[in-house]
């Protein structure tokens, strides 16, 4: 790889057909900044043209074990560019997950051990092939080119950005006035992951608008490196559960891709009906149009829970398949009518009798004897139905259905 910028040929100019206008009008939607959009239609006309195919990355930190569907409104967007026949770099970063990502963050994010990475990517690609194809998906993984860099490369590439450029970045720049510590190592993290761009000799590089930082330190860096640099496109944040915070496992609103189908189906009914509208743009693959006639639907009077279930139905069914979306549906009327699921967990105990707030902590249908107690002061604990409002109660052996609220149900046999 050279080390000192290089003079760039001139791009030759190919023809802008109806083809290519297609694809970039497929880049843009639902999109929030393809930047720059002239570069990009122009790599577009040259792969349509020369019939290569524009290597397009997306880089994912395993920071949690699992990919939720806030993930998927990236990996989507990646998946229409590679119908399109361009190939996809799933890039996992186990290196940059040592640093820990500081986009968004009023402290210092603490990095992860090799262990936690190591056991958070062994799922990561697996979940993101649900999504994308994975026939046609090139994964890498940036300690392949990060960790042969050492002491000596990485002072080099720190040599190529300036701290001043470093600054502009908004919560850097908020932290610093505000006197909250910035380490030195967070500075190595957008230029670990622009250099990842390098490293890969990338033309598009997607990410979350909080991103924006980082994929713009990718293409200046590519510059430096003397490569034709490469377009970044963001996508819009998904708001979880709550409509206000971004999903996030850590705030508890959200939903992961490989959650059960009935979990799945009824959080997504969960959802405010002023979210939904967001939902579909973000991650439902019906046309634009189509959804403009639910809305107009919904004006003329049809109830919008009507419309709620078909984005559950779509998303359950990408995830779990028609069978078990449909299932996940008549198990959700059945709960919203009072009934009990035909498949609840079975569990065993010894030592009856047993308190009722003791065995629901057992059951684990309440983290703690205390928070038992706060749901049966609120009538959300029922035994075979009837609620339970004696928090003495006392279970004598032989089996029960517990049920806690709407959906949390066991059958357990006293002995």
């Amino acid at each position: 790889m050279s080390s000192a910028p290089a003079a760039a040929a001139p791009a030759p100019v190919h023809p802008i057909t109806d083809r290519t206008r297609a694809a970039l009008a497929l880049s843009r939607r639902h999109c929030d900044e393809l930047l720059p959009e002239a570069e990009w239609l122009a790599k577009l006309a040259r792969a349509e043209a020369t019939g290569t195919p524009l290597r397009i990355k997306l880089g994912l930190d395993p920071t949690a074990p699992d990919i939720h569907l806030g993930h998927t409104v990236v990996l989507n967007k990646m998946r229409q560019l590679q119908d399109l026949g361009h190939t996809v770099i799933f890039l996992i970063g186990d290196f940059t997950s040592m640093i820990g990502d500081p986009s968004g963050r009023n402290s210092t994010r603490p990095p992860l051990t090799r262990e936690q990475i190591e056991a958070n990517a062994a799922t990561y690609y697996r979940q993101a092939s649900l999504v994308l194809d994975p026939a046609k998906t090139e994964i890498r993984y940036n300690s392949e080119w990060s960790d042969p860099l050492g002491a000596r490369g990485m002072i080099e590439l720190a040599s190529r950005y300036t701290v001043a450029r470093m600054m502009e970045r908004n919560d850097f720049a908020e932290r610093f006035k505000a006197g909250t510590p910035i380490s030195v190592h967070e500075f190595l993290y957008p230029l670990m992951q622009g250099y990842d761009s390098v490293a890969l000799r990338s033309d598009l590089e997607l990410g979350g608008t909080d991103q924006k930082f980082n994929l713009l330190v990718g293409r200046a860096l590519q510059q430096e490196y003397g490569q034709e640099p490469q377009c970044i496109l963001t996508m819009p944040l998904l708001e979880g559960l709550d409509g206000v915070e971004k999903m996030s496992k850590s705030k508890g609103n959200y939903i992961g891709i490989t959650e059960p189908a009935n979990a799945m189906f009824a959080k997504v009914l969960s959802i405010s009906d002023v979210l939904m509208w967001r939902w579909f743009a973000l991650l439902s693959f019906r046309g634009d149009e189509e959804v403009a006639g639910f809305r107009r639907e919904i004006d003329a009077g049809r109830n919008p829970k009507e419309i709620k279930l078909l984005l559950a139905r779509e998303i359950t069914t990408r995830f779990h398949g028609a069978a078990a979306a449909e299932a996940a549906e008549r198990d959700f009327e059945l709960r919203a009518r009072g009934g009990i699921p035909d498949e609840i967990p079975a569990l065993s105990f010894d030592g009856a009798p047993i308190g009722i707030a003791a065995l629901l902590k057992q059951a684990n249908l309440a983290p703690s004897s205390s928070e038992a107690n706060r749901l049966i002061d609120g009538g959300g604990v029922r035994i075979d139905g009837a609620v339970v409002s004696d928090k003495g109660l006392k279970l004598g052996a032989g089996t029960v259905v517990l049920q806690v609220g709407k959906r949390k149900f066991a059958r357990v046999t006293l002995r």
